[in-house]
């Protein structure tokens, strides 16, 4: 799930720290195997993965013989990518700098960050040749909703102001007709609720992802939020024995590009 603050179409304020990554969202890659089943790359295909984060599983699609290219705007996670033997570049989402070059574009947990999803589709259906597969999933319509109610509700409380919304979320008719629009055949596509584990809690959770809603906050008032989100979302996301989870809604879907004419960035 990644960004950079210099784009001005990211969620403006988060910033990524790779071991911090690793250590609170490891769940990341390993939660996005179903989606890379459905992707099933070939030996020998070209693949671009969108928003590759550190890397994990895009070295595993390497694995299957597929030649794989990562891409994300984090330059931190692209150095740890690059550290773990993955052919990475620093690359802004809504800015793919590609034409007709990859059987299939993969993204898992990284749409969600990419606040004009027209300018994405565009770099994507360029970037692939004709025929060629788009398969992601990432936070649909729905997704971290308690967790973003408690935030605004903690904010509220502790006169921070209101923070714009860092995420696109769309509805699974809303994505779809996106895809159409952009000269994608949608082969399937649907909203799947995931209650997800998290191994260091919503305090971990937080300290990697809540950085749009903060950033305008000073650090004495920040902890009181951060606080005072974790209290509000006790009854609804931890258990009796103290586990946390986070309310994911995810968006799956698997389309194919089925012109050429959508090639100059300008759909028909």
């Amino acid at each position: 799930m990644t960004t950079n603050t210099t784009s001005p179409t990211a969620a403006a304020g988060q910033t990524w720290n790779a071991t911090r990554y690793a250590h609170d969202a490891g769940f990341v890659p390993t939660l996005g195997a179903p989606v890379a089943e459905l992707l099933a790359a070939q030996p020998g295909e070209r693949i671009l993965d969108l928003g590759c984060g550190d890397g994990v599983l895009t070295a595993q699609l390497a694995a299957s013989g597929a030649r794989v290219i990562g891409v994300d705007a984090s330059p931190e996670l692209i150095a740890a990518a690059v550290e773990r033997g993955v052919d990475a570049h620093v690359m802004d989402g809504h800015a793919l700098a590609f034409d007709n070059r990859f059987d299939a574009v993969f993204s898992n947990a990284a749409l969600h960050w990419m606040r004009e999803p027209n300018a994405v589709l565009t770099g994507v259906q360029r970037a692939l040749k004709p025929g060629g597969r788009f398969v992601g999933e990432f936070g649909g319509h729905g997704n971290v909703a308690a967790i973003v109610t408690a935030m605004r509700a903690a904010l509220c409380a502790n006169d921070a102001g209101e923070p714009t919304f860092a995420w696109f979320f769309p509805t699974a008719d809303e994505y779809t007709a996106l895809l159409q629009e952009h000269g994608f055949e949608v082969e399937q596509i649907a909203l799947i609720p995931r209650p997800t584990p998290l191994p260091t809690g919503i305090a971990g959770w937080l300290r990697t992802f809540a950085d749009p809603f903060l950033a305008d906050v000073d650090a004495q008032v920040r902890q009181r939020v951060l606080e005072d989100t974790e209290t509000l979302l006790r009854p609804a996301l931890c258990d009796t024995h103290g586990r946390w989870h986070a309310d994911y809604v995810r968006l799956r879907f698997v389309a194919h590009a089925t012109t050429s004419d959508f090639k100059q960035g300008n759909p028909q």
